[in-house]
């Protein structure tokens, strides 16, 4: 891995540390934060790879104490409360988005990046953090995804809208996703 990929992930990951800055709105176990936004954009940005890694490094920094959710707690004990599966699926999710964008790579545009913002920072990560919110709360998995997963649909087709222009305007700018070989045919 190169110096320059390695400074894309911790910057991603300082990306979506700071967008826990923006205050949550506290709606019932799991509040509303910016941070999905983070977890898009990284996946859009930097492609399934990185973007997995950045949203993973993130996950050890809060596992070793930072502070750096958007309630200000670290440690271990975000990983086994309601919202441990929302936080569980951001690498999973940016990989989605990042695997979802390198595909689209040839005719990415805005409604292409929307299509693999929502997938996979809406879909995935909302599913997988249903699950277990219905699972530590003892609560049936159509329960939980009812009340746990559909109220942050209209917050997160947002994050998904502006992740998809912010990506689509990086590619235009400073693509850092290289674009794919084509098979070079030997005589």
């Amino acid at each position: 891995m190169k110096t320059k990929d390695l400074a894309y992930i911790a910057l991603f990951a300082a990306i979506t540390a700071v967008l826990g800055l923006v205050p949550a709105v506290p709606i019932g176990p799991v509040p509303i934060t910016a941070q999905t936004l983070g977890v898009m954009l990284a996946g859009s940005v930097l492609g399934a790879r990185r973007g997995f890694l950045s949203q993973l490094l993130f996950l050890v920094l809060v596992a070793v104490g930072l502070p750096l959710l958007s309630s200000g707690t670290g440690g271990l004990a975000p990983f086994a409360g309601p919202y441990a599966g929302y936080i569980l699926s951001w690498p999973v999710g940016a990989f989605v988005i990042g695997w979802l964008t390198e595909r689209f790579w040839s005719r990415f545009n805005v409604a292409w990046a929307f299509t693999a913002n929502v997938l996979g920072g809406l879909v995935v990560v909302d599913v997988i953090g249903a699950a277990v919110l219905g699972i530590v709360n003892d609560l049936s998995f159509w329960h939980a995804a009812w009340f746990g997963a559909l109220v942050f649909v209209p917050g997160d087709l947002v994050k998904a809208a502006i992740a998809a222009v912010v990506a689509v305007q990086v590619r235009r700018s400073y693509p850092v996703i290289e674009r794919p070989r084509r098979a070079v045919a030997r005589r």
